[in-house]
């Protein structure tokens, strides 16, 4: 049976691209980050549903796994399991039945490589994050109530203003009240 595992990191993106023109019997796809194996449902799925004699089908090897032990780890525990592997993106094939070391080295360092671009990443949003900061930029949504607007709020509550009626007023819901009035 041809499976196929595709995962997009979040809800807006794409798949269609991924195993484009490849004949699938079943495929498991999601729309979740690749930080970890075990917030990933669809790949556990996937994991579970592959039997001896199964190809796996997966556009690239980032797209099973973000670092090296992780990917190491699915590709053992599925050729074990008597299932092929194939990355069409590097042209990789894994199976139990052909242990050829220079796929395994290139599925090593192409998966440090993988590794590698994640954490530079991370590293340069961390510091456009920083000098943002510092530049006195706004990072993330915008705060819904002023500050001043929350001392009228706090003012109104001690008159004994109910809070539900403060938050239609004040057009936010009433977790952000609540979280406004708990911040000193």
């Amino acid at each position: 049976m041809d499976i196929g595992y595709i995962r997009v990191s979040s809800v807006g993106q794409n798949t269609l691209r991924q195993l484009e023109g490849v004949e699938l019997d079943k495929r498991f796809e999601e729309r979740v980050s690749a930080k970890g194996t075990a917030d990933r449902v669809k790949l556990a799925e996937c994991m579970e549903f592959a039997r001896e004699g199964d190809v796996l089908h997966v556009h690239s090897i980032d797209r099973l796994a973000r670092n090296l032990q992780d990917l190491q780890q699915l590709v053992t525990q599925l050729v074990t399991k008597g299932v092929t592997v194939r990355f069409h993106k590097e042209a990789l094939t894994f199976s139990g039945s052909q242990a050829d070391p220079m796929s395994t080295l290139l599925l090593q360092m192409l998966g440090a490589v993988a590794q590698f671009e994640v954490a530079i990443i991370n590293e340069r949003r961390k510091e456009g994050m920083d000098a943002a900061k510092r530049a006195g930029k706004q990072i993330g949504r915008a705060r819904s109530l002023t500050p001043e607007q929350v001392q009228e709020i706090r003012s109104k509550v001690a008159q004994g203003i109910s809070k539900t009626e403060l938050s239609r007023d004040y057009r936010v819901s009433r977790q952000t009240l609540y979280s406004a009035l708990e911040q000193a």
